[in-house]
């Protein structure tokens, strides 16, 4: 039985299709469950062909949040509707991966549930996979959830 569950979440179809699961499978086994949104951190200078391109991070940041915030909401529409409480939480990191595995052990969750593309061959090496960083780096077990092809 799990006692929390951490679900992370990009907005996309593909993660709401995780998020589904994950509620009801914490509905069906009763735990805490914590909705992980990951923000991109534009701290890391840009560079364009004449040199540094000019952007203010505050801005960036603010559509950040904005998007993350849209996101969340939805988060907790959908688990209102399914009948499920969570706490939803953004935070900001260059490292997608490293934001979950310690998003799990600060939020003493037992389970990651999380979508993967399932890509393979050239297109896995080549795009990368956040949930496969997630599989190899976390000590917290990750249930993963591929689309029906």
């Amino acid at each position: 039985m799990f006692k929390h569950i951490l679900i992370p979440t990009d907005g996309s179809k593909l993660s709401e299709a995780a998020l589904h699961a994950g509620l009801q499978l914490a509905k069906e086994q009763g735990s805490e469950v914590t909705v992980l949104y990951v923000m991109p951190d534009y701290s890391a200078l840009m560079y364009g062909g004449e040199g540094m391109v000019a952007y203010n991070p505050s801005e960036l940041r603010k559509d950040a949040e904005r998007m993350a915030d849209k996101v969340l909401q939805a988060v907790q529409d959908i688990a209102r509707a399914e009948g499920v409480n969570c706490k939803t939480v953004r935070t900001m990191n260059f490292s997608v991966h490293q934001a979950i595995i310690q998003q799990a052990k600060d939020s003493q969750c037992d389970l990651i549930c999380m979508a993967s593309h399932g890509r393979k061959g050239i297109a896995g090496i080549l795009l990368g996979s956040e949930t496969q960083r997630v599989l190899v780096n976390s000590s917290v077990p990750v249930l993963v959830h591929r689309p029906v092809v």
